[in-house]
This record gives C-alpha cells, structure tokens and sequence, in this order.
C-alpha cells in the first residue's frame, strides 16, 4: 500500500469516527504532513482521494471541510417526489420556490410530444437545501392544458401530492437521461460552486397513464451528498 493510500485511510476512520466532525475542518496540508511524516504531495494525492470519494470539500483559501459521508440515495428508474425520498430516507432538507410562472413553451420543447409553440407551461424553479447548502435545483415545466396553476404553497410542499390528490392525475411513467455536466451559469449562481466543478443532471419527461406529455424536469445534483442507485437482476434466456 502506498503512503498516500495509507494516510487517506486513516484519515477517512477518523471522519468516520468523529474525530474530525462533520461541518468541520481537517487539519492544513502543512499540519498533515507533519503529523504522517511524508511530503505535502502525497498529503495531496490522499485528499484527492477523499475528495473523490465525498469525504471532504476544498474550498480555495479555506482549507478542507467534512461532509457527510452518509449519502442518500437516488432512484434512477423510480418517479418519486422529492418529498417521498425525504420520507424514505429520513432527510432533513428545505425546498424553496425560486420561480413559480406562467411561461410560453420552451424552444427546446416545441415540436416534442406534440408541443406547439402557442402552448404555455407553468415555469417551477426550486432549491433543495440539506445542512445549509443548495444541493439540488430542479427546474420543472408542467403543461397548463393539463396543471392550469400550481399555488406557491404546494410547490414548496410537494407538487405530485396535489397533483394526484386534488386535481385527480394519473401520474403513471417517466423517460430519464442522466449524464455528468460541468456545472451550469444556474448552478453557479445559486450552489455557488466553481466554473469546475460537476453535477448530475437529469432530464425527464412525464407522463400520465393515458400516455399525456405533461411534465419536463431537470435535476442539477451536486456530486458528494448523493449516489445513484438500482436494483438489477440479469435476465436469463429461455431454454
């Protein structure tokens, strides 16, 4: 084992002990290297692995933070609310409505699932906040032939909740496209995050039983507080 491996193991059971609490800082590249003994660049190629592996955040002129290495985790082929997975996992997070209007379609829209351009959507812009920080930003556009309003209340709330229980939808499927971007001028502003770093973005249209187009979403994530994950089971052939 190289020495870099073996001070970013001792580093993350210390994290993972509370010796160096969560929210906190490690001690500075000059102080690891003393404490191990080894030279300051194999203090950084151990922090480049518990950056990798979202046990700390370095932040330019503020040293290295611990997070929370208990990531939560995202269903990649279930449609669930946001409010749903916070149940599920017994996440403490806030939702804030950035925007909530009515808009025409969307260029990018127009033309897909039967979209025109005299069409109009409701326009939802919402931050999810864990421990302070913006982790998600999920920008929705809902078709108003099919959601005509959606109050400041419910979207702060959950949207699928009143969707399906006052206004009677059958929300029924979902097609998904996840890919890993550099952050976008959205995320920028609101995660402040640096023009470097990565998000999961995921892009889904939705749709009701009866096969209606009426919801297209995108999912900014940042990298260290979620994994994405599925249960897979091979499929055999028949003999």
């Amino acid at each position: 084992m190289n020495k870099f491996e073996r001070v970013y193991l001792d580093i993350k059971h210390k994290i993972e002990n509370g010796t160096y609490p969560i929210g906190e800082l490690i001690p500075t590249e000059h102080e690891l290297a003393e404490i191990y003994d080894v030279s300051r660049e194999t203090i950084r190629k151990a922090q480049k692995l518990l950056l990798e592996n979202g046990f700390i955040h370095k932040k330019q002129g503020r040293g290295s933070t611990v997070l929370d290495f208990n990531r939560f985790a995202f269903p990649i082929s279930g449609l669930v609310s946001f409010k749903e997975l916070q149940a599920d996992q017994n996440m403490k997070a806030e939702t804030r409505v950035i925007r909530n209007e009515i808009v025409k379609a969307p260029d990018f829209l127009i033309g897909k699932e039967g979209v025109t351009e005299n069409e109009r959507f409701i326009y939802l812009l919402r931050t999810r906040i864990i421990a302070g920080e913006v982790m998600i930003i999920d920008e929705d556009w809902f078709r108003c032939s099919v959601v005509p309003s959606i109050p400041s209340r419910v979207a702060k709330n959950s949207v699928y909740e009143y969707l399906e229980g006052q206004l009677d939808l059958d929300i029924s499927y979902a097609t998904k496209d996840m890919r890993a971007e550099i952050v976008s001028e959205l995320g920028l502003e609101l995660m402040k995050l640096t023009p470097m770093d990565y998000v999961i973005k995921t892009d889904s249209f939705v749709y009701l039983e009866d096969t209606t187009f009426f919801q297209y979403s995108i999912s900014h994530t940042r990298l260290e507080k979620f994994h994405f994950q599925e249960f897979a089971r091979r499929r055999h052939s028949i003999k």
